[in-house]
């Protein structure tokens, strides 16, 4: 049970320092899951360098993954840093997208016994004390109790479009690299395709395949980098975006529920 219990911390710890717990601004979780997968690729680029140089002759007749990567120059380089950035943004998003972070229970516990109570002023407080979207929405409408349903529920609407807004443009980055990714895949199809026609133009006599091979290989490794990125980025933007809109609904009708008795007064 010891050894079970120091595993388990041990763990944990190492979990906390790539960041995929809550708690820490987002750049620094950021940052840190982005350096660890930089430090995968790059032991995995000396581990296939140094396999290659002990395969000697026969390294140059088999090739790895990730000499097929290599084939991609730097857009393909340029790509996968896409995928690191786009991957360590879903990460991200994984923890701070989510109905328990967004709405988070015992907060909507606390205020909705505080409402039965009538103790619309320390349910601000708690709002204030516990920032999320839905404290956030709260807080604004119990600001203008006083003026009326008509302006709490201005307020409530106003609060809730800002933090939608900003949950938009978070989630809008997955978008933004599943649409470059595409561009760059066909920049380096178009730059491939130009190297072999160079190859084939300045070759006098009829140019053999090894010599075509260069520009063919930057064109296909570039065409399914931005692929296998493209593909989970679009995925994963359509999965948040939907965790967006869900969200904000459920909200809306708690609100609409939580505030509806200022509007009977």
């Amino acid at each position: 049970l010891d050894m079970l219990a120091r595993f388990r911390n041990r763990v944990a710890r190492q979990v906390r320092r790539l960041g995929l717990v809550p708690g820490g601004s987002v750049a620094d979780r950021f940052l840190r899951v982005s350096a660890w997968v930089f430090i995968g690729l790059a032991a995995l680029w000396l581990i296939d360098s140094s396999v290659a140089l002990a395969q000697g002759e026969t390294a140059l007749k088999t090739k790895t993954l990730l000499s097929y990567i290599k084939d991609g120059g730097i857009i393909g380089f340029v790509i996968l840093i896409c995928s690191v950035v786009g991957f360590s943004l879903a990460i991200t998003f994984a923890f701070q997208i989510r109905h328990d972070t967004l709405i988070p229970p015992e907060v909507l516990e606390q205020i909705e016994g505080l409402f039965e109570d009538g103790e619309y002023e320390e349910a601000y407080h708690v709002c204030e004390a516990h920032p999320s979207f839905l404290s956030s929405v709260l807080a604004s409408g119990l600001t203008k109790i006083d003026d009326g349903y008509e302006e709490v529920q201005k307020a409530m609407e106003e609060a809730g479009e800002l933090e939608t807004t900003k949950l938009h443009q978070k989630v809008g980055y997955l978008s933004v690299i599943a649409s470059v990714s595409p561009m760059l895949g066909l920049f380096g199809t178009v730059y491939g395709m130009i190297q072999t026609f160079n190859v084939i133009a300045q070759s006098e006599f009829q140019p053999k395949p090894a010599d075509l091979a260069g520009g063919i290989s930057t064109a296909l490794v570039t065409t399914f980098l931005c692929l296998l990125v493209a593909i989970p980025m679009t995925v994963l933007y359509v999965v948040f975006r939907n965790r967006v809109v869900n969200v904000v609904i459920e909200v809306g009708g708690i609100a609409e529920e939580l505030m509806t008795r200022f509007k009977e007064e």
